[in-house]
């Protein structure tokens, strides 16, 4: 059976960001639906966005594409460009190597779903528009722009 049952795809909590920069993400959960059936070569999540919670610190991918589709609720996408209101079946892509950083936060008084799509390239630099931090490819955990690392926070 290919169906994907939702309820036995475990969720995670939280964010695995260093402190302070994980406290505005921290209400969040995610299932990780591709992971769960084996895939690899592109990640599918479903995201759960609390009141006044973010999906990430803002950022942007050198080698991965992203997608985001609003299943439930009502997000506000911030990038260099401003704020765009993302309600049900309201989508948005960010190209690779783009650096125009992105995130979502929940400013309305309810909990928002959105799926989050993006190829996994291993090769991948990820990096934060507001803050002094980069996942760097191969290295584990986060540093500071100048390769300096951040403690690693444990799961």
């Amino acid at each position: 059976m290919k169906k994907i049952n939702l309820v036995a795809v475990a969720v995670e909590d939280g964010s695995n960001y260093p402190s302070p920069f994980d406290q505005p993400c921290r209400g969040q959960s995610c299932q990780r639906l591709g992971r769960s059936q084996g895939l690899t070569l592109f990640g599918v999540n479903l995201s759960v966005i609390p009141p006044g919670g973010w999906s990430s610190q803002r950022h942007w991918h050198s080698l991965e594409d992203e997608f985001v589709w609003v299943v439930e609720g009502e997000l506000t996408l911030i990038t260099d460009g401003g704020e765009e209101t993302l309600r049900p079946g309201d989508c948005a892509a960010f190209k690779a190597g783009d650096p125009n950083g992105h995130h979502l936060v929940n400013k309305s008084d309810r909990r928002a779903r959105v799926l989050e799509i993006g190829n996994s390239d291993p090769r991948d630099r990820c990096v934060y528009s507001d803050i002094d931090m980069v996942a760097e490819p191969g290295i584990k955990g986060y540093s500071h722009r100048d390769g300096s690392p951040y403690p690693v926070k444990a799961r």
